[in-house]
């Protein structure tokens, strides 16, 4: 399979070295719209093809997919082009600014009938795969109420580098250069996480945001420090289950965490991953009675980008798709309005 990456920014480094790192993958092509950028990019990951627009890839066509890197608001054109070429796209999350980009990028995708896929990275997480599998074949019962969290706390420590002096991380906390906080930043993923790990449908949610003051004015330099770095989220499930979701950027001593518990009538199941790696936890059959949980082996589990090119090989459409994305951005955009209005919003699974 011969791949075209599209962006050359931190993100596009991972998506070389995944890539390459798969059998009878070929990247022969990068893009970026900074000549010097692309030039360095192709020649660290040995890369043969490069090119400042898209269109000039296009018009060489040597290449048999894409992975969509560039920067979110750039997600929409891009994708549309390429799908109107018949590229097969796996597209960074988010998919779009907004659903109704996202649903008519999945609605050209389906109907041109090509391989799309959001590289919604912690698919890969096998814990996250066998709660999923545990739910499904009924083992913990009817799911009840679920819990998730996203933690990371670099706006406290300098793990990551340091916020106040650094723009790619100053950007993020400024509405007027394009965040939508660290419900745009993560929501996407951590609703992901607790829908698929509870093999459930969002049905309904209820949000509130807040920024809190960061700086003398809440200013630093150009950037207004307005953008929202945490949320909590209510939410109702299709099956009628109950649902609490939350992040923040001031979660003291969690670099980086993801948690889930799904609780049925019959068990529950905790899924932990972070950057010392995965956990997967159960209290089920007897073990409900003395609340003894155990630590379970979730195995291996295929990444995001062996998946894709599987997919594109096989013609066979995998998860997740843009449709799915496109379900989770009308989410994110409700809780938006919920915060604004203070009210609860129907978010339906159908997202025609």
């Amino acid at each position: 399979m011969r791949l075209l990456i599209l962006g050359t920014g931190w993100m596009a480094q991972e998506h070389a070295r995944r890539f390459s790192a798969i059998e009878g993958v070929d990247i022969v092509g990068a893009v970026d719209v900074d000549p010097a950028r692309v030039g360095e990019y192709a020649d660290a990951y040995k890369i043969p093809k490069r090119f400042t627009s898209l269109e000039a890839a296009l018009d060489w066509g040597g290449f048999d997919a894409v992975a969509n890197v560039t920067p979110d608001r750039i997600h929409h054109p891009t994708t549309m082009a390429l799908i109107n070429a018949g590229k097969p796209v796996l597209c960074e999350k988010p998919l779009a600014e907004n659903f109704g980009k996202a649903i008519e990028m999945a609605a050209a995708a389906e109907a041109a009938g090509i391989v799309n896929m959001v590289n919604l990275t912690y698919r890969n997480v096998a814990p996250l795969q066998k709660a999923r599998q545990m739910v499904q074949a009924g083992e913990i019962g009817t799911v009840r109420h679920v819990e998730a969290s996203y933690l990371q706390s670099w706006l406290v420590s300098k793990f990551w580098g340091d916020w106040r002096t650094d723009p790619k991380w100053l950007w993020r906390l400024s509405r007027n250069h394009g965040s939508n906080g660290v419900l745009g930043d993560v929501g996407i993923h951590i609703l992901d996480f607790a829908s698929y790990g509870a093999a459930l449908d969002i049905d309904h949610v209820f949000c509130r945001l807040r920024a809190f003051d960061k700086a003398p004015g809440n200013r630093i330099g150009e950037y207004e420090l307005d953008a929202n770095d945490s949320f909590a989220m209510t939410l109702d499930f299709a099956n009628g289950a109950f649902g609490m979701v939350h992040a923040s950027r001031w979660a003291t001593g969690h670099l980086n965490e993801l948690r889930l518990r799904i609780y049925g009538d019959k068990g529950g199941i905790e899924v932990v991953h972070n950057l010392n790696g995965s956990l997967l936890k159960a209290c089920v059959g007897g073990n409900v009675e003395n609340a003894k949980w155990e630590e379970l082996d979730a195995g291996t589990v295929p990444t995001n980008y062996q998946r894709f090119v599987d997919a594109v090989k096989s013609g066979v459409q995998t998860e997740p798709n843009f449709r799915h994305a496109a379900g989770l951005q009308k989410v994110l955009d409700l809780a938006v309005v919920s915060d604004e209005k203070r009210a609860e919003l129907r978010a339906h699974a159908d997202t025609q």
